[in-house]
């Protein structure tokens, strides 16, 4: 890997504080990039010019690539030799002038309320993995929270009792309240299934895996893709679903966007006002396949 390069996904890392994904897509992206300019003999990354860029987003374009990813691409490179050049390891930034890369937007997944009880009641409550999986697939849907946000949670950060969830994203504590099904997964959980592990040793973490150390983002990808082909859903399920069901199914149901805004931890409301929209588009269709006179020419 490049040195500039290295230090830049460092200071994404560490100074700037990225996101998991924002990390781990930028660094795939990047690195792609770098193997590019490798391959085709085009000398270092920190020496590419404008034409360069431009050639490999039209590569990309060339060889079918969505649009999401050449937007992300992109971006992923205008960070990092805007990195370079406020370091002074440019004096020319090559991917100024390039013009942005419009994405098509598509609406999240959204999983009907049948789909979400049967998905729910996926887990058998057995084992440990049962008890484990019950309790996070529960605590998705009653919080909406992130799936780094759920594997991150600490014990402590759970008050059974008292039914709320403290849940921390970088640095910013938010509560969020659970219902009764939720809590008596969690309750099952720590007393049948997290507490019959031969050995712990992340002892904070709430959701382990079997060796008794943190759940990964992957581990927890492919949990929720098993149980959803099980529940037989053909829909294209990721750990982001249920956040999108869960803030649908509260404004279809009467909450308002603030308290939403809240209970997401969405810095901006613009990023809680895409539900509503989603949530208006519903009903005008499903008024225009319901009304009588709505189907009159």
């Amino acid at each position: 890997m490049d040195t500039y390069i290295a230090k830049y996904l460092k200071y994404l890392e560490f100074d700037k504080k990225a996101t998991v994904n924002t990390f781990e897509s930028y660094k795939r992206d990047i690195l792609k990039y770098e193997k590019y300019i490798i391959d085709n003999n085009l000398g270092d990354v920190s020496k590419c010019n404008h034409t360069i860029v431009l050639d490999y987003i039209l590569s990309m374009q060339k060889q079918g690539s969505a649009a999401s990813s050449i937007s992300r691409t992109l971006a992923a490179l205008r960070s990092m030799y805007h990195f370079f050049k406020e370091k002074n390891y440019i004096l020319v930034d090559p991917t100024d002038n390039i013009p942005s890369f419009k994405s098509e937007k598509i609406p999240p997944q959204i999983l009907t309320n049948q789909e979400i009880e049967i998905l729910l009641d996926q887990p058998q409550c057995k084992d440990f993995k049962g008890y484990r999986d019950k309790a996070m697939l529960e605590i998705l849907y009653a919080t909406g929270m992130r799936v780094s946000e759920l594997i991150s949670l600490k014990v402590s950060d759970v008050h059974i009792d008292i039914g709320y969830i403290n849940c921390i994203h970088r640095g910013q504590s938010r509560v969020i309240p659970i219902y009764n099904i939720a809590k008596d997964a969690i309750r099952e959980y720590l007393e049948r299934g997290r507490s019959r592990l031969s050995e712990i040793v992340d002892k904070d973490i709430l959701f382990l895996n079997q060796s008794g150390t943190k759940l990964s983002r992957q581990g927890f990808w492919k949990i929720i893709k098993w149980y959803a082909n099980q529940a037989g859903i053909k829909k294209e399920i990721t750990p982001h679903t249920l956040r999108h069901s869960f803030a649908i199914h509260l404004l279809e149901n009467g909450a308002d966007l603030k308290t939403i805004q809240e209970i997401l931890g969405h810095c901006a409301i613009s990023s809680t006002q895409v539900y509503a929209q989603i949530v208006k588009s519903r009903l005008s269709e499903v008024y225009r396949l319901s009304h009588p006179r709505a189907k009159i020419r």
